[in-house]
């Protein structure tokens, strides 16, 4: 497999990074983060990219509230992450094929 230079590493992870001041919306609770779509009625966290980590920076009501808050961000975001080319995905592997025809021992070979 061919590694790929590490500066072009950095610079495609630079590229998904937030940038500083940058706020997303998460929801609040003891439960893992989940969708927008789940609970859009549940109070949501507004959390502030500092250039190091997720910062809190304030409280939404629900969904609604906190994509007025969050939400001019979103573009941004979707921009930032690059999609693969066609031509530069990977074919697809054979199938593993076994080397010899197995049978199992209970029933009669034909």
């Amino acid at each position: 497999m061919d590694d790929e230079p590490l500066e072009e590493w950095a610079r495609r992870r630079e590229l998904r990074r937030p940038a500083p001041g940058e706020r997303r919306a998460t929801p609040l609770g003891d439960r893992p983060e989940r969708g927008a779509h789940v609970g859009p009625d549940t109070p949501r966290g507004i959390q502030e990219w500092d250039g190091h980590e997720w910062a809190p920076a304030g409280v939404a009501e629900d969904q609604a509230a906190a994509a007025a808050a969050a939400g001019r961000d979103t573009n941004a975001r979707a921009e930032r992450v690059p999609l693969p080319a066609f031509g530069k995905l990977p074919s697809m592997p054979e199938p593993w094929r076994p080397t010899q025809r197995f049978h199992r021992p209970d029933t009669p070979r034909k």
